[in-house]
C-alpha cells in the first residue's frame, strides 16, 4: 500500500518526529519543554526565522512545519521546505512559572545573533522582534530535519530556486489581495534578495557571469 502523501512530505514529517527525539545533556527531550526559543536554518546555514513559545516546543515547531495554522505559513512568509535544521533553546527553569520578559529577551538575543550570521542581515519574521536587553542563553540543541539522502535531493539549487520563486509569487499575491502589515512587505523584499543570491550563485556554478549578461543588455 502506498502512502497518501508524496515522499517529500513523508520525509518532512518523519524529520520533525526525529527532531523531537533529541535530548539535552541531562537526557531530557527538548521538544517537551514548554518555555523556549527556536531558530530555523536553511540549506546554506542561513538563519531564516526566530520564534518563542510558552507551549511545548514540539507543538509550536510542528505547527510551523506541517500545516497552515501559523501566520508565518499562512501568509506565505515561511516555506517549511526551506528549513534544513532547527536550533532550540529550552528554558527548563521556567517550567510552570511566569516567564516575565525572559523569553522576549532570549528571542531578541537569538535574533541579534542570527542577524550577525546572516549574509543579508535579515530574517523572514513578519512581525517585529521586541528590542530589549540581551540575556545569557541556556545550552541549545540543534538537529537536521532530513536524512542525508533526502537532504541531498531537497537541497538541489534548481529545486530551491523554483520553490523560492513560488513563495515570492504567493506572498506577492497575498499582499495584492489583503491589507497587510509592513512586515509582510519587508519579508517579500528579503526573500527577493535571497532568490537573487541563490540564482547568482547557481549561475556561477555553471560557468555563467552576471556581468556578462549585464554587458549584453
Amino acid at each position: 500500500m502506498t502512502s497518501e502523501s508524496p515522499p517529500e512530505v513523508d520525509a518532512l514529517y518523519a524529520g520533525v518526529t526525529r527532531l523531537f527525539d533529541l535530548t539535552d545533556s541531562l537526557d531530557r527531550n527538548v521538544g517537551d519543554c514548554t518555555r523556549g526559543v527556536y531558530l530555523f536554518i536553511d540549506y546554506d546555514d542561513e538563519p531564516i526565522y526566530v520564534g518563542q513559545t510558552t507551549e511545548r516546543l514540539r507543538t509550536r515547531i510542528r505547527r510551523h512545519l506541517t500545516n497552515q495554522r501559523t501566520d508565518a505559513v499562512a501568509m506565505r512568509v515561511l516555506d517549511p521546505f526551506e528549513v534544513a535544521e532547527v536550533e532550540m533553546w529550552p528554558f527548563w527553569d521556567l517550567e510552570g512559572r511566569d516567564v516575565g520578559d525572559t523569553l522576549d529577551r532570549a528571542e531578541f538575543t537569538v535574533y541579534r545573533e542570527a542577524l550577525a550570521k546572516s549574509k543579508f542581515r535579515a530574517v523572514l519574521n513578519e512581525g517585529e522582534i521586541t528590542k530589549t536587553e540581551l540575556i545569557d542563553l541556556p545550552p541549545s540543541v540543534r538537529g537536521a530535519l532530513l536524512s542525508e539522502d533526502a537532504r541531498q535531493s531537497r537541497e538541489h539549487p534548481d529545486l530551491r530556486l523554483a520553490r523560492r520563486a513560488r513563495t515570492i509569487a504567493d506572498r506577492a499575491r497575498v499582499i495584492s489581495e489583503r491589507q497587510v502589515k509592513l512586515g509582510i512587505r519587508q519579508t517579500l523584499w528579503v526573500q527577493s534578495r535571497r532568490l537573487e543570491h541563490l540564482a547568482r550563485a547557481r549561475l556561477g556554478e555553471l560557468g555563467g557571469s552576471v556581468h556578462h549578461f549585464d554587458e549584453t543588455v
